[in-house]
C-alpha cells in the first residue's frame, strides 16, 4: 500500500501573480500524517487558513482561467501548478503559506515548484495514501468542448487540442502521469493565450502579471516571440492543469481522462462528478470498516471522520485507543501548526479552554454514536456544568481525553469528561447531549 509524505525541509520561493500583477511569496513547510494540504495567508490579520477542499473552491465565473480557493472571502488564487507538481509527486500533508491573494507564476510552468521539491526532498510517512479508482465511466460536454474519465489501474490523460484561429494543426498526446513523466514531459510546459484575447482578459482585470517571462502569446502565424519547449507544448500544459484540478478531490485518482479542448470549468465539473461517485462507492465500505473497528475499541482519524460530522478545522481528536459500552478514551497531540496557537496568545501560545471542553465532547460523541442503536445520529450539546481548567496546554502537548457515561437515555446523554497531560488533571466538565435525525 502507497504511504503518505511531505517535504523534508521548508521551501521559500517568491515571484508575481500572474492575474494579479501583484509581488508574492510561498514558504511550503512539512506536515504531519494526515493533516492534509492547507494554504495560509500570512499577510491577512488572524492568518486565515483555507484547506484543499472542492467545497472551498471558487466559482469559475468569479476566477476565471484560473483554479481558487476561498473561506469567507479569503481567497488563493491560481494554485493548479503547484497543485498539479504535489499530484505528482505524491505529496499529501504540506502547509503553503502565501504572503498575497495568489501564487507566484515563476516562469507559468511548473518548472520551478518541481525542482524547489526535488532539492529539499521527500519524506515517507507512516499512514496510507488514499486512493479512488473510477468504477464507471463519467462524460461532460459543452458546446464543442468534452472531458471523460475512464475505469484504469493508472492515472492517464489522453487530450486532443484544436485552435482554429492560428496555424497550429490539431494535436493529441497521452501520458501516463507519474513522477518521472510529469517532471519531464509536463512540468515544464507553460501558460499561453491567444493574441486575439489579451484586450479582452485586461478588460475583465486579468493578466496584470503576465509577460512574455510567463506567458506564451500565440498569434495568428504562430508564438509571437522566443520558441517553444516541446512542439505541442500548449496541449502538454492544458495535461499540467487536468491534473492540478483533479487533485483537488484530496486523493489519488485511478482513471483514464479523456478530453477535447477542455478547461478549468469543465475540469472542475469532472472533479465534481468523481467526488460524487467516489462518495457513492465508499459509504457503505467505509461503514463496514468503521464497525469493525469500533468492535476493537480503536479508531484513527479516518474513522472518526465516519461517526462524527466534523472535519478540519474543527476535528480536535486524533485517535481513540479505548472505547467500552460507557466509557472512551481519546488522544490530540498538540502541534504549532493547529490553528489556535497562531492567534490565542501567540508570543506564547495556550490551548483555548473551551476547546479542550470541545475535543472532550467529540470523544463523548463518538462514544455515543459509535453505538449500532444510534447510526445515522447527530449528537449536539445541550450544556456545559461545572468545568474547571486546572494546567495551561501548549503545543507539544499531547491530550488524554477521558470520557464516562453517567446517564444515558434514548434521546439524551449524560457524561462527564477529564482531560490529562502526562497523568496531570487540565480540565474536567459535565456534558449533557441531545441525540438527533441526521
Amino acid at each position: 500500500m502507497a504511504l503518505q509524505s511531505t517535504i523534508k525541509k521548508e521551501i521559500k520561493l517568491k515571484g508575481i501573480g500572474i492575474h494579479t500583477g501583484q509581488k508574492t511569496s510561498v514558504i511550503l513547510r512539512p506536515a504531519e500524517e494526515n493533516f492534509g494540504i492547507v494554504f495560509i495567508r500570512t499577510d491577512l490579520p488572524d492568518k486565515p487558513r483555507i484547506p484543499v477542499a472542492i467545497e472551498n473552491l471558487l466559482d469559475s465565473a468569479k476566477s476565471p482561467r484560473r483554479t481558487s480557493l476561498g473561506i469567507d472571502g479569503v481567497e488563493i488564487h491560481t494554485i493548479e501548478h503547484l497543485m498539479a507538481t504535489l499530484s505528482a509527486l505524491e505529496i499529501d500533508n504540506l502547509i503553503i503559506e502565501v504572503e498575497g491573494p495568489e501564487l507566484p507564476a515563476l516562469d507559468g510552468s511548473a518548472d520551478g515548484f518541481i525542482k524547489a521539491i526535488k532539492d529539499s526532498g521527500i519524506k515517507q510517512q507512516d499512514k496510507p495514501r488514499d486512493e479512488f479508482q473510477v468504477r464507471e465511466p463519467i462524460f461532460i460536454e459543452e458546446k464543442d468542448s468534452m472531458i471523460a474519465i475512464f475505469p484504469d489501474v493508472n492515472f492517464r490523460i489522453s487530450y486532443t487540442l484544436d485552435y482554429p484561429t492560428t496555424n497550429f494543426k490539431t494535436q493529441y498526446g497521452s501520458f501516463l502521469i507519474t513522477d518521472e513523466s510529469f517532471k519531464n514531459d509536463i512540468s515544464k510546459s507553460r501558460t499561453f493565450c491567444l493574441e486575439e484575447e489579451v484586450e479582452k482578459l485586461k478588460g475583465l482585470g486579468l493578466g496584470k502579471g503576465a509577460s512574455l517571462d510567463n506567458t506564451v502569446v500565440v498569434g495568428k502565424e504562430g508564438i509571437i516571440s522566443g520558441s517553444l519547449r516541446f512542439e505541442d507544448e500548449f496541449l502538454r500544459h492544458k495535461v499540467l492543469d487536468i491534473v492540478g484540478d483533479l487533485s483537488l478531490l484530496g486523493c489519488a485518482i485511478k482513471g483514464h481522462v479523456v478530453a477535447t479542448k477542455s478547461g478549468h470549468n469543465l475540469n472542475i465539473r469532472l472533479l465534481k462528478e468523481i467526488q460524487k461517485q467516489k462518495e457513492k462507492i465508499q459509504k457503505p465500505a467505509d461503514q463496514e470498516i468503521a464497525k469493525g473497528n469500533v468492535a476493537k475499541g480503536i479508531l484513527d482519524q479516518e474513522d472518526i471522520k465516519k461517526i462524527l460530522p466534523h472535519r478540519y478545522p474543527f476535528l480536535m481528536v486524533d485517535r481513540i485507543i479505548e472505547l467500552g459500552e460507557k466509557t472512551a478514551v481519546g488522544v490530540k497531540k498538540l502541534t504549532y501548526s493547529d490553528y489556535f496557537f497562531a492567534g490565542h496568545f501567540p508570543g506564547k501560545p495556550v490551548m483555548p479552554g473551551v476547546l479542550m471542553l470541545e475535543a472532550l465532547a467529540q470523544v463523548g460523541g463518538v462514544l455515543l454514536l459509535s453505538k449500532e442503536e444510534h447510526h445515522g445520529r447527530i449528537a449536539y450539546f445541550m450544556s456545559i456544568n461545572n468545568a474547571k481548567f486546572r494546567k495551561i496546554v501548549k503545543p507539544g502537548d499531547e491530550l488524554r481525553l477521558e470520557i464516562e457515561v453517567t446517564k444515558l437515555k434514548t434521546k439524551t446523554g449524560q457524561m462527564h469528561g477529564r482531560a490529562f497531560v502526562e497523568n496531570n488533571l487540565v480540565a474536567e466538565t459535565d456534558l449533557m447531549f441531545a441525540l438527533s435525525d441526521e
